[in-house]
């Protein structure tokens, strides 16, 4: 089993910058590759970006690319999202997500945290 807990969401104003964490616990072998997914109220949920665990190789979302930028440390076992400029697109729960595979597609994400709010207001 692994374990997602994600911090660091909250209500910032457009142009500002935030950096969610996610603490990841349990088997390692179990995350090669971690994402970041999120989910606007009445829309379904859509990749962000991943990162793999092993060489940090990451990808991302074309509205994402430029602004945001995935990280981890392996030693803290955590995964990071720095957003910079938000904007009120970006408003949404954001989840962060373990998978075993190196580049997953996103129904091969096996483990889930709870989620963070990101608001951004105009």
């Amino acid at each position: 089993q692994v374990q997602l807990v994600e911090t660091g969401g909250g209500l910032v104003q457009a142009g500002d910058s935030l950096r969610l964490s996610c603490a990841a616990s349990g088997r390692t072998f179990s995350r090669n590759s971690m994402g970041w997914f999120r989910q606007a109220p009445g829309k379904e949920r859509e990749f962000v970006g991943s990162i793999t665990w092993s060489r940090g190789t990451t990808y991302y979302a074309d509205s994402v690319k430029g602004r945001f930028t995935i990280s981890r440390d392996y030693v803290k076992s955590r995964v990071y999202l720095q957003m910079n400029d938000l904007k009120p697109e970006d408003t949404a729960v954001y989840y962060c997500a373990a998978s075993t595979r190196i580049v997953p597609t996103e129904s091969q994400y096996d483990y889930w945290g709870q989620g963070t709010q990101v608001t951004v207001s105009s």
